[in-house]
């Protein structure tokens, strides 16, 4: 269960498919994986990743501890068998192991430890930024995430998540909760990227 204040799992629409979203609001893990894959691909591709995932492991969630003693060889085959698991299937099998490996060193391999107790926003935001693959803007829209879609609100979240936790924005996936909202965040994205190619042609 992707864990809230009230410990309930959560319906999502981030992947705009019912078995992955289902996935996504109760496996804190496959959470994390599907924002530490959401880099260079569409977002609905993902964060249906981690369904697909489990489903080439036999299993219905993920597990940290099985994915963290994985042979490595091996579990970059899951990613790129067709259909790959993302544009760049062979480094993110690794940044997903890597992960993994991290939660169970630090978290005893349970993802939600990452927020549970977090008493602010500063302090899970240091939480979220210290796991492998997750820079200050991934940080940043995966805390936006957890308390605009998950209930995980601890005393400056909004703050810590910078512009991805103001109320009423369409940024990123923090702001998907269906079709029209994708599109909405899909548009801002594009003129962010217009933007910046307008800047740096002056």
């Amino acid at each position: 269960m992707t864990k809230s204040d009230d410990g309930e799992a959560r319906t999502v629409r981030i992947a705009q498919q019912p078995e992955a979203d289902e996935l996504l609001g109760r496996s804190p893990l496959a959470a994390l994986v599907g924002m530490l894959l959401d880099q260079q691909v569409p977002m609905e591709w993902a964060f249906t990743g981690p369904f697909t995932l489990a489903g080439r492991m036999g299993s219905d969630d993920l597990d940290a501890q099985e994915i963290a003693a994985y042979d490595p060889e091996a579990f970059t085959g899951l990613f790129t068998a067709k259909p790959a698991l993302h544009r760049y299937p062979g480094s993110m099998a690794t940044r997903v192991q890597q992960l993994c490996q991290y939660l169970v060193a630090e978290y005893g391999g349970e993802a939600s430890s990452v927020w549970a107790d977090a008493a602010t926003g500063a302090e899970l935001l240091e939480r979220l930024h210290a796991l492998p693959g997750f820079g200050t803007q991934k940080a940043q829209i995966f805390l936006a995430l957890l308390g605009k879609q998950f209930g995980v609100r601890p005393t400056g979240w909004r703050e810590a998540a910078g512009p991805y936790g103001e109320a009423g924005s369409h940024r990123s996936v923090a702001d998907i909760t269906g079709p029209d909202s994708l599109a909405e965040v899909r548009a801002y994205k594009q003129r962010a990227k217009a933007a910046a190619r307008a800047g740096r042609s002056k």
